[in-house]
């Protein structure tokens, strides 16, 4: 069964823990990659110890909790995008070097790159460039014969949510849980394609986005 061999960032908790989770009931030996655990995953130098495995869940990802960005800090800038873009830039970087053909990577974006996030701009911009990085960069690494897509989950009941979980349960909105995009990541992970957004919506199997067709091919 694909996979023998993973690693996870962010994988202490939420969605990370569920992926880990997932993994180890199905045979997977699996590397945890995590701030608790001392890991950076936006640390360059990070990565450079971080040894070949069949299957990358680049997962890791924080929120600024911020709707007006007037408030937001230099600090918490770049703290966003150094989890969740460089973390992932990295990761790819790394697993590009070293992951043997018919190895997958797997990221974790969120359907607010496929959309718009008011109550978060800098989190949704981070995931639309998550989407446009993976859809990108998906034929050079399918020379190489690795195979990379993201998951993109609506609201997932995890402790990034804090106090808009009340908020967001008081409209009625059904909630996603952990091991739904676990179960979501390993199937993008065994699909067979590349370079696809796979949505995750409550109530719903994962279905890879549809985009609009700019070009065709001659």
């Amino acid at each position: 069964m694909f996979p023998e061999t993973a690693l996870v960032t962010g994988g202490a908790s939420g969605i990370g823990a569920a992926i880990v989770e997932r993994l180890e009931d199905d045979g997977a030996r699996v590397t945890v990659l995590d701030v608790a655990e001392g890991f950076d995953v936006s640390e360059p130098s990070a990565w450079e110890t971080v040894d070949a495995v069949e299957l990358a869940c680049l997962n890791a990802g924080v929120v600024t909790g911020l709707e007006d960005v007037r408030q937001l800090s230099d600090e918490g800038y770049r703290r966003v995008l150094a989890t969740n873009v460089d973390g992932v830039v990295f990761g790819v970087r790394r697993m590009a070097k070293v992951m043997l053909e018919g190895g997958a990577i797997v990221v974790t974006a969120s359907l607010a790159g496929l959309t718009t996030m008011a109550t978060d701009p800098i989190y949704a911009g981070t995931k639309h460039f998550l989407v446009g990085f993976v859809r990108s960069v998906a034929p050079q690494l399918e020379a190489r014969g690795i195979r990379i897509n993201a998951v993109c989950p609506a609201i997932v009941d995890t402790p990034m949510l804090g106090p808009v979980r009340d908020r967001v349960q008081a409209t009625g909105i059904d909630l996603l849980t952990p091991e739904e995009i676990a179960d979501s990541v390993l199937t993008a992970a065994r699909d067979g394609t590349t370079g696809q957004a796979w949505t995750c919506l409550p109530g719903r199997a994962p279905e890879k986005h549809e985009f609009p067709r700019f070009f065709e091919s001659a």
